[in-house]
């Protein structure tokens, strides 16, 4: 092969890349996606016990759901019991992934907590759909560690732990 070739071939494959590059960040929705930062304020506010945050960014079912089952009618009192009390304060909730679902997304949380828990991830799911220009909360679940067995299919398990509604 001549030098003229190998530039052809070598420009060749430069663009392929870009291409690549530029349809997978196209098409691959980042941890600023508005539902995705819904779903991290929600757990956010729940945990530090911020009820009016909380409650604002979930479904009338959930709200229905604490209202009627949580001590005090306090979400965040339900999410507070999911973890136990020696594990200590959240420290942080992060994106790890979502799956579309039409309009919805399936999102999966990680949270991190105070007394080195949760080193390993704490999972938390949460289903976001479009409400009126925002986006909902309308199930959630887990607060379990990553590797329980119950974690396996959350998003459509009808048994999984902590779930509301």
């Amino acid at each position: 092969m001549n030098s003229r070739t190998l530039v052809i071939l070598a420009a060749a494959l430069i663009i392929v890349v870009v291409i690549i590059v530029a349809a997978t960040l196209l098409f691959t929705p980042g941890q600023t996606e508005p539902a995705f930062q819904a779903a991290v304020a929600f757990v956010e506010a729940a945990a530090r016990g911020d009820d009016a945050a909380a409650l604002a960014l979930v479904s009338p079912a959930i709200r229905d759901a604490a209202a009627a089952g949580c001590p005090e009618g306090s979400l965040s009192a339900c999410v507070d019991a999911y973890t136990p009390p020696e594990w200590g304060d959240l420290k942080s909730v992060v994106f790890r992934r979502a799956t579309p679902d039409g309009e919805s997304w399936d999102v999966d949380l990680i949270s991190y907590y105070a007394a080195n828990r949760g080193a390993s991830g704490v999972c938390i799911y949460a289903r976001m759909e479009p409400v009126d220009g925002s986006w909902q909360v309308t199930r959630y679940a887990g607060f379990i560690h990553c590797a329980d067995p119950a974690w396996r299919d959350i998003s459509s398990n009808p048994d999984a732990p902590n779930s509301e509604p």
